[in-house]
Parts: structure tokens; C-alpha cells; sequence
């Protein structure tokens, strides 16, 4: 692998999806607004910049994929999966599940393919961007590259 290749940039290479990597200089662990910091290193809307969030819906594990500009509202994500209740799974637990470390969770390459709902607001934008696996870096893709390696669903469940 070379030095910006991560499980999400090989699986996205993989399927010969299109994407551009956009390295930045990450703040602080403590600062905890890993998603804020990317897109304002990278001088894109907060809009455009999506956060990946692991949660439990029913006791499944399920990935909430939302603008950093905004929340996961639980009941939304449970609703969009024919759940009752969701909870958000404790970081260190979401770590190990993913492969990946905090702020550098990315919704494509994890160790297990995981239920996935991204924010119907992903449809309106003409590029999305995610963590591409490590703090510091950023993927820009479309948003239907998105959803289609993710297999994902679409659904109203960012919060403010």
C-alpha cells in the first residue's frame, strides 16, 4: 500500500470508483471536532463534509452517516431501519468494530460490512467527502459512488 492507501481508498479503488484524496494537517485527539476541523483545513462547506457514526439499532450494529454540520438523530436512524431504539455504540468498542481510529472512521473498507443509512442530504451535493481512513485525510467522491459501495440506504437522519 502506498502512503495514502487505507482499507477505504483500496476498496474504492477496487471498484475502480473515481475519488480524490484531500490530505490536511489534523487538530488535536482532545479536540473531538474531527469533522469541523477536516472541512475547515480543506475549505469546503461543513455541509459537504459527512461523519461516520457507529451505533446499535435492536442490538445490530448500524452506521449513520450524517453532515458534520449536523447530528444523528437516533430515533430517525432506528426508523429508517424498521427499528425501535438506537444507541450509540462507546467509541472504543466503534474502533474495534471498524478497524479504524477515531476521527478516522470511514464508511467504506471497515472489517465487517455494516448496515449503513446516510443523510438523504447527500443526494443534493455534486461531491460528498468522508474520512478516507486516517485523521488527516479526506475522500471527495459522488455521493451515489457513496451509497453504492457502501450499500447504504438513504434517509432523513441528520438532527441539529
Amino acid at each position: 500500500m502506498s502512503a495514502q492507501a487505507t482499507p477505504a481508498t483500496v476498496a474504492a479503488g477496487r471498484t475502480k470508483t473515481t475519488f480524490t484524496l484531500h490530505p490536511y494537517e489534523p487538530g488535536p485527539v482532545e479536540s473531538g471536532s474531527y469533522g469541523t476541523d477536516a472541512a475547515d483545513a480543506i475549505g469546503v462547506p461543513r455541509a459537504h463534509v459527512f461523519k461516520t457514526l457507529i451505533a446499535e439499532v435492536d442490538g445490530v450494529y448500524t452506521v449513520g452517516v450524517v453532515p458534520v454540520s449536523a447530528s444523528l438523530d437516533l430515533k430517525a436512524l432506528a426508523a429508517a431501519v424498521d427499528g425501535k431504539r438506537a444507541t450509540m455504540t462507546d467509541p472504543v468498542r466503534a474502533e474495534k468494530i471498524t478497524g479504524y481510529v477515531r476521527g478516522g472512521i470511514s464508511p467504506l473498507g471497515q472489517r465487517k460490512r455494516l448496515r449503513t443509512v446516510i443523510d438523504v442530504s447527500v443526494t443534493a451535493l455534486a461531491a460528498v467527502y468522508v474520512s478516507a481512513g486516517r485523521r488527516g485525510l479526506q475522500m471527495e467522491l459522488r455521493p451515489r459512488d457513496l451509497v453504492r459501495l457502501t450499500e447504504a440506504m438513504t434517509a432523513p437522519i441528520a438532527g441539529p
